[in-house]
């Protein structure tokens, strides 16, 4: 007969309340992490799919992704001429806010160099890829536009040619693919005043603007067979400009910008689970207490303690378990129906369940030492 099964159908009101508690709990904890791996994400998503070896950017900076930059809309040109260097891409790339109608979409408008780039690498789930110079996009379906609709920028008329799914920058903003060209004139809409007052201070407060207009950055597509690091270390002589890896753009954006962010999800997250152990062992305790002359009797007829610490560590393991398979549950039917990605890993998955067993086991220490400071005796009072 197994002690702790006994012990949990006399109590098993309890145990279930409990363990969907720490069902609850797990699943936070879950979409906590999956959050996080979800604005990572989106963060990489436009870098990986871009696929460059190097990011020529302004000098002095690490941009465009972690900071700004700005660099002359020409530069490609002197890129390309760099020995090694097989394709050189202009790009631009900016949040602003439209108004379509009745309603505020807020775009992350991200350019392509046509026609070296018309995105035919873009992750199409309808439509084409941008085929003409000027007045063709191609939008994430979170901004609610379909094929074949008509969108107005200032004067000028823009079709939706086709669509993607899950392409987001960082802010969860939809991505909105144009040309370099049309990602420039867009972002030149302006009111009348401010346009005078750029012209007076002949500043160049966004990128575009002015008579110097300028980039993001240029993506540089080496050679095959060419070693990376020396057509680096030629562009980098320059001075004028600084060269990083798609792996430093990595680094730069995960340690820098979303840094901070992954401290405080860990510090939630495991917040979290210290509150699952202490439901664990606030439940498991007053059993414990309940219990007490059923566990004197147990000692008085010969019961070793192993036996009372074996019962005690089951129900508390299997509070925890049952918590998990409770909480994987919600996470897997629930989190998919969020507005952003929740990315749900195997590896955060198996670290939760690794972490809330350890927990669990913690948990019943105190209640082990209160059964194991009770004595024989204690059935006879």
């Amino acid at each position: 007969m197994n002690l702790a099964i006994k012990d949990i159908r006399h109590n098993l009101m309890r145990f279930l309340l409990t363990a969907f508690g720490v069902g609850l709990l797990i699943a936070t904890t879950i979409g906590m992490l999956g959050m996080y791996r979800g604005i990572v994400f989106e963060a990489v998503i436009l870098m990986d799919d871009m696929n460059a070896d190097l990011w020529v950017v302004e000098g002095g900076r690490v941009g465009p992704f972690a900071e700004s930059s700005a660099i002359p809309v020409n530069l490609d040109m002197r890129v390309e001429g760099v020995p090694g260097v097989a394709l050189a891409r202009r790009f631009i790339a900016y949040n602003q806010q439209f108004q379509f109608e009745d309603r505020y979409v807020r775009l992350a408008v991200t350019a392509l160099d046509f026609p070296k780039d018309n995105g035919n690498w873009i992750p199409l789930i309808a439509g084409r890829t941008i085929l003409a110079p000027h007045y063709e996009a191609v939008a994430d379906i979170s901004a609610g536009f379909n094929i074949g609709d008509k969108l107005r920028f200032n004067r000028d008329l823009y079709t939706v040619v086709g669509l993607m799914k899950h392409q987001v920058d960082m802010a969860g903003d939809p991505l909105f693919f144009v040309t370099i060209q049309d990602a420039q004139t867009i972002n030149r809409m302006l009111p009348s005043e401010a346009v005078l007052l750029n012209r007076a201070s002949r500043g160049q407060s966004r990128m575009g603007l002015g008579n110097t207009p300028s980039v993001g950055a240029v993506l540089v597509t080496i050679q095959s067979g060419i070693n990376a690091d020396i057509v680096r270390e030629k562009i980098a002589r320059w001075g004028d400009v600084n060269v990083l890896s798609n792996e430093e753009q990595h680094l730069l954006l995960l340690d820098g910008r979303l840094g901070r962010l992954r401290i405080q999800i860990m510090a939630f997250a495991t917040m979290t689970l210290l509150i699952c152990c202490a439901v664990i062992a606030l439940t498991i305790y007053t059993m414990t207490l309940e219990k007490t002359p059923q566990i004197a009797l147990l000692k008085l007829i010969g019961a070793r303690d192993r036996v009372i610490v074996s019962m005690i560590v089951t129900q508390s393991v299997l509070i925890g378990l049952l918590g998990l398979v409770i909480g994987i549950f919600i996470a897997l039917n629930l989190f998919p129906h969020f507005p952003r990605i929740v990315l749900i890993t195997f590896v955060d998955v198996v670290s939760v369940a690794l972490a809330l067993i350890i927990l669990s086991i913690f948990a019943s220490w105190f209640s082990i030492q209160k059964a194991l400071n009770v004595r024989a005796q204690a059935i006879l009072s």
